[in-house]
């Protein structure tokens, strides 16, 4: 179909209106039909549109969403005329593939082009603070935007509910989800899963209610509150959330079904869970099986776990952590030969763990670690830091002990809130 669009506006029996043009490649775009694209991109070049800024921007969009970034960058240098809207198609793009410093950078020389940022840049960059915990930064877009006039745009206040959520910063989340005047689902969505993100089980479960008074939950809504319940462990909330899902008609996807297997499992109902697996309307994936392997090894279920693992091992089977889980529970039964032959398997698939990582931000600057990682300039202050705090510590509570009144509740709370 889009070719024949593109023959006939070749042979002319089309118009050549540069918005019906923008919406074909959009429609590119969207199928992420890059050859399509190109031919399309070639035939503008022949009747000279590409300089266009509505066909510009719609070709940068193009290419950005295809992940040919450099060809994106490419047209927009060349561009003698710039919009708004082509600063945030180059912008989002990055955001969307994940580069960081080009998108930021990009963002600044924009602000200081006659071009001003718009409600989509705003949400753009307030995402990226979002996927990579930037407080600081997200502080003062929010202030930008506010003098710019779009603290009233409601999607621009939902990246910053998820923005702040994602950033530590519940208590600001929930400040800017009660300045909307007018929410919508995404609004109480991102609070939600918010709350579940800080471990907050009870206020998800009371902003479910609240919701129910004003909007009708989605399949993400439910998602985030069995999410948080999952993590607290609340079984029979859970099982009432799952409930009232299958009431509102929302179908439960595989995702809530991860949720409940998962809380079943940490609850150490593993029949249940088991049972549950077995009756899900879509086969089990990966990340179900690796939960309730995960439970097994908590709850020493071991013949269950040992399926979960095989099971886990038949949809993943390069997952080193897998198999060493599995090599585990076949070693804490005795079942060495199976211990070898896991062992095996990964020596001939050259399988490793991941080691983990975590991240701060410091004075503007975000600091990875990694586990047994030795190489940072810092380190060794780091470690200086860390024991002299373990000390300091350990000096306390060798202080709190000895002064402690064992026979009186009240003082050993005041206490142990001292430390």
């Amino acid at each position: 179909m889009f070719m024949q669009i593109v023959e006939l506006h070749r042979r002319g029996q089309i118009s050549s209106d540069a918005s019906i043009l923008a919406s074909a490649l959009s429609y590119c775009a969207d199928e992420k039909t890059l050859t399509t694209g190109v031919q399309f991109h070639a035939q503008l070049v022949k009747v000279g549109y590409v300089s266009s800024i509505p066909i510009g921007s719609s070709l940068i969009s193009f290419y950005s969403r295809c992940s040919q970034l450099e060809i994106a960058h490419r047209i927009f240098q060349n561009m003698t005329a710039k919009s708004t809207v082509t600063w945030t198609a180059l912008i989002s793009g990055y955001a969307q593939d994940n580069q960081v410093e080009p998108c930021l950078h990009l963002f600044a020389l924009m602000r200081q082009s006659v071009c001003k940022p718009n409600d989509i840049t705003f949400a753009t960059i307030l995402s990226v603070c979002t996927n990579h915990a930037f407080l600081v930064l997200g502080k003062s877009v929010q202030a930008l935007q506010m003098r710019m006039g779009f603290g009233s745009y409601v999607h621009v206040s939902n990246a910053l509910i998820s923005m702040y959520a994602k950033c530590g910063s519940i208590g600001e989340a929930r400040a800017v989800f009660e300045s909307i005047t007018c929410k919508d689902l995404v609004s109480w969505n991102s609070l939600i899963f918010g709350y579940s993100q800080h471990g907050l089980a009870e206020h998800c479960l009371y902003l479910l209610r609240e919701m129910e008074g004003h909007i009708i939950p989605d399949a993400i809504s439910f998602l985030g509150v069995l999410s948080s319940c999952r993590h607290a462990c609340l079984v029979a909330e859970g099982r009432r959330c799952f409930r009232a899902m299958i009431e509102h008609g929302v179908i439960p996807e595989i995702d809530h079904y991860s949720c409940m297997v998962d809380l079943f499992g940490r609850a150490g109902l593993l029949d249940e869970a088991w049972d549950l697996i077995q009756t899900m309307p879509m086969p089990p994936n990966g990340v179900i099986w690796g939960s309730l392997l995960a439970s097994c090894r908590l709850h020493g279920s071991i013949s269950i776990g040992i399926q979960a693992a095989e099971h886990r091992l038949k949809l993943e089977p390069s997952c080193a952590a897998t198999h060493v889980q599995l090599a585990n529970l076949y070693g804490s039964i005795g079942c060495w030969d199976d211990v070898a032959r896991v062992r095996k398997v990964m020596k001939e698939r050259g399988l490793k763990t991941n080691i983990g990582c975590s991240w701060i931000e410091v004075g503007n600057k975000v600091y990875t670690f990694t586990a047994e990682n030795r190489s940072k300039n810092q380190v060794n202050n780091v470690l200086v830091v860390l024991d002299c705090l373990q000390s300091h510590m350990d000096h306390k509570y060798d202080i709190l002990i000895e002064g402690l009144d064992w026979d009186d509740p009240e003082h050993i709370k005041l206490s142990l809130n001292n430390i």
